[in-house]
C-alpha cells in the first residue's frame, strides 16, 4: 500500500483554513490576492489563520512583496525579509520564498536572507522555479539554500502537463527535498500527477464569487465591482478523495 501524498491547500483568510483542516490538509499556503499569482497576507491574516488551524494544520505564509518577475532589488528584499519574521512572530509555522538572480538561478545571497530571517520556522520554495533557467539543477540550489520544500508545476502550465519534469525532479531530489506538484490541480487529474512520485501536492480549489453590487470599476461592459476567489469545499473535498483513493488510506 503507498504512502498517501500530504494535502497542502492554498488559502486567503480563515474560512480556508477550515476547509484545510476538515479534508484533513498538512497544510495551508496562505496568501492575499490569489489572482495576481498570490501576496503576503496581511497580519491580521496571519493571526486569524492560526487561531482557525488550532494546531490541526501548518499554517506557511507567501512572503511575495509585488505581482511580476522574482528578481527582486535590495529594498524589495529588506521588506520581505520583515515580512518573515513578521509572518514567523504572528504564528505562521513557517514562509514560502522564491528569488531570482539575472541568471535566472535563485539568488543565493537574497534567498539566505530570507532563511535567516525565519529562523527555525519552516522554509520552502514557490513557484519561481518554474521559469528558472534550469529546474532540475535548482533542486541542488535549493537544498544547498536549507530549503525543505518547493512547489512546482513541473516548469509546465498544469502539474498534469509537467509530469515527465516533476518525475525528473523527485529522481533528482532523491529524498532531500519534498518535491510538491501543483498548478491547474483537479479531482480528475489528481491520479496522473501522483504517478510521477511526488510526495505531496498543491490546490486551490477554488470557485469565482462575482460581485454585481454597485457601480462598475472594471470595463464599461463589466457590472458592478468585479470578483474575488473562494475555496469550494466540495471541490477541496472531491480532490482530497482523489488523493485518499491513490494512496489507499486516509488523506494526511
Amino acid at each position: 500500500m503507498s504512502a498517501v501524498p500530504a494535502l497542502e491547500l492554498i488559502a486567503q483568510d480563515a474560512a480556508a483554513v477550515q476547509v484545510a483542516v476538515e479534508i484533513g490538509a498538512a497544510r495551508v499556503e496562505l496568501c492575499q490576492a490569489l489572482a495576481l499569482g498570490g501576496l503576503t497576507p496581511s497580519i491580521a491574516t496571519i493571526e486569524h489563520a492560526v487561531a482557525a488551524a488550532a494546531g490541526a494544520v501548518e499554517v506557511h505564509a507567501l512572503i511575495r512583496v509585488r505581482p511580476g518577475g522574482f528578481r527582486y532589488d535590495a529594498d524589495e528584499v529588506w521588506v520581505m525579509a520583515d515580512d518573515v519574521r513578521a509572518a514567523v512572530a504572528a504564528g505562521a509555522s513557517g514562509v514560502v520564498v522564491g528569488c531570482l538572480d539575472a541568471d535566472g538561478r535563485f539568488d543565493r545571497d537574497q534567498m539566505s536572507r530570507l532563511r535567516d530571517a525565519a529562523g527555525d520556522a519552516g522554509f520552502a520554495a514557490h513557484r519561481a522555479i518554474d521559469v528558472s533557467a534550469d529546474p532540475l539543477a535548482a533542486i541542488d540550489d535549493l537544498v544547498a539554500l536549507g530549503v525543505e520544500r518547493v512547489l512546482t508545476s513541473g516548469a509546465a502550465s498544469t502539474a498534469l502537463d509537467g509530469t515527465e519534469t516533476l518525475a525528473a525532479m523527485v529522481a533528482r531530489a532523491d529524498g532531500r527535498i519534498d518535491v510538491m506538484a501543483g498548478g491547474g490541480v483537479t479531482a480528475a487529474s489528481v491520479e496522473g500527477i501522483l504517478r510521477s512520485g511526488v510526495p505531496s501536492i498543491h490546490f486551490s480549489a477554488k470557485r469565482t464569487v462575482r460581485d454585481a453590487s454597485g457601480v462598475s470599476m472594471g470595463s464599461a461592459e463589466a457590472d458592478g465591482v468585479g470578483s474575488y476567489d473562494t475555496v469550494d469545499i466540495d471541490l477541496a473535498r472531491d480532490i482530497a478523495a482523489a488523493v485518499r483513493a491513490f494512496g489507499g488510506v486516509g488523506v494526511r
